[in-house]
């Protein structure tokens, strides 16, 4: 989970008021879990229908302009505020409470004597939705507050609030109702929060450079542009199957070569695979194509993003991600995908290696090998079960074999290698990068040993599009494409080892 030290610019909250600390006010479980206020209809006390109009502050507006006014003092300056009745605590002819909005927490002060149906006001429930209107003042131990001279309750709750103190224990049930858990749980609200204000600065950070955003079909007639199983559905009035995108690639490359030189896209792709802390079925991908680029460029472009949104975001390059100081500064690493195998496992592989020796190999790691996987498979596979978990710092893993690379552009002085690379940090891919392969004829072959793969029982190899080798006869210039997973950036830079925690609703399995 998120620390929400870390990311306290984005969480305006208060803890319990001195007030409520004075007068024994307990966790937000002192009010009855359940109970009911009355609805009579009394005015001043109950919502009704019709029209409404909203709050003139926030409880981070009060903050900010009366955060310094002086104990029992009152400011003159009538306040209209709306949210969650999170605390409450009935001491005498008072009752405090505090509200909770969107932008942080303000205390309520109910005194008996001018506060409308005090009686009801002090049976609300702790979870209800209240507004209230009245003086912004401070009571006598300093605490800045509002005055309830008139009040109405918004919305009630039905069922027992967590509150604060113990919040949501169990984590399924935190997925679950992930409404429940943005009330009682602040480093969720941090984290989306960060998740945001991310996606914002994405955007303007590439609009600044000239890239421009644009909107590519979800439902595909072909699956491709990246090695995965798409879901299936079914078009009526087309009477034909369509896939859910695995990946935007090939659209987003079609506009390249429509004269588009700057694209990108931040949408939601989808993956017919399982499910676990690091992966889910549904996830944002942010993917970009620059004309007159390569594959380095990507390099230094994911970089300088990265970097950006850590210093903006959580204020420094220096983090501590999982318990571990993590150093996002400076140039980052860059080492071939052999040398790194070279070093974990202690033997240099290439494509010459026999195929008995990786085969042999991949058992010992217990990799399930495939009689139609050729050696470049075979080594990604090595390295990505021995090695990949053990990269710590930010590292450009480059060089990746064409076997595994079908849309990318072979190395001019390395056959049978292509110009791609993986950013990995904290033993986790964060982006994937290559030098497009613009060639039409070597793309149809890649197309076709894709489809062979399929006929041998892959089912997340890609088709032949068609239409995308006819785009590329049209002619791409050069080009360098990258896709960072957002996901994944959001869990690394908040501090979430569980990409669950970074997704508002995670795919779960159905309840019973």
């Amino acid at each position: 989970m998120a620390d929400p030290s870390r990311l306290k610019n984005y969480l305006g909250e208060k803890p319990m008021t001195a007030d409520m600390a004075a007068t024994g006010m307990a966790a937000p479980g002192m009010a009855a879990a359940g109970e009911r206020v009355s609805e009579s209809g009394v005015s001043g006390s109950s919502a009704s229908g019709g029209s409404y109009n909203p709050p003139s502050h926030t409880a981070a507006n009060i903050i900010s302009q009366h955060g310094n006014l002086e104990a029992g003092t009152e400011s003159g300056e009538t306040a209209k505020i709306a949210g969650r009745l999170m605390l409450r605590r009935v001491q005498g002819k008072v009752a405090f409470g505090t509200l909770q909005d969107s932008t942080g927490r303000i205390q309520v002060f109910a005194p008996a004597q001018s506060t409308p149906s005090f009686e009801e006001f002090c049976e609300c429930s702790i979870g209800d939705w209240l507004e209230v209107e009245g003086e912004i003042m401070t009571t006598r131990r300093g605490e800045l507050s509002v005055r309830v001279d008139r009040w109405q309750l918004l919305a009630s709750t039905r069922h027992p609030f967590p509150d604060k103190w113990h919040g949501l224990a169990d984590t399924d049930t935190r997925y679950r109702r992930r409404y429940l858990d943005l009330w009682v749980t602040e480093e969720t609200r941090a984290t989306f929060n960060l998740r945001s204000k991310l996606s914002s600065h994405i955007r303007r950070w590439l609009e600044d450079r000239g890239y421009q955003e644009v909107e590519t079909p979800i439902l595909h007639a072909i699956a491709g542009g990246a090695h995965a199983k798409p879901f299936v559905t079914h078009h009526e009035a087309l009477d034909c199957d369509l896939y859910l995108r695995v990946a935007p690639e090939l659209y987003l490359k079609r506009l390249v070569v429509g004269g588009m030189e700057r694209v990108f896209e931040m949408g939601r792709v989808f993956r017919n695979e399982g499910l676990s802390p690091r992966h889910n079925p549904e996830f944002t991908l942010l993917e970009l194509y620059a004309a007159y680029s390569d594959y380095t460029h990507m390099m230094m472009l994911s970089q300088e993003l990265i970097q950006h949104l850590a210093r903006t975001l959580v204020g420094s390059e220096q983090l501590i991600y999982n318990g571990r100081e993590l150093n996002l500064g400076g140039d980052w690493c860059r080492v071939s995908m052999l040398d790194v195998i070279a070093e974990g496992i202690q033997e240099h592989l290439s494509l010459e290696t026999p195929r008995d020796r990786l085969v042999e190999l991949a058992q010992k790691y217990d990799i399930e090998t495939q009689d139609w996987w050729g050696p470049g498979k075979l080594i990604c596979e090595i390295y990505e079960k021995t090695c990949e978990a053990d990269i710590w710092e930010p590292t450009f893993v480059v060089d990746y074999p064409s076997e595994v690379s079908p849309l990318a552009m072979e190395c001019p002085d390395k056959p049978g290698w292509t110009q791609r690379f993986e950013l990995i940090i904290a033993g986790r891919e964060v982006a994937n990068a290559f030098s497009e392969l613009v060639d039409p004829g070597e793309q149809r072959s890649r197309f076709e040993a894709q489809n062979a793969n399929r006929e041998h029982g892959d089912v997340e190899a890609m088709l032949i599009d068609e239409d995308y080798l006819r785009a590329l006869e049209y002619g791409m210039p050069p080009t360098g494409g990258l896709g960072i997973g957002i996901d994944r950036l959001v869990a690394l830079l908040a501090d979430c080892q569980s990409l669950r925690d970074v997704l508002l609703f995670p795919t779960l399995r159905p309840e019973d």
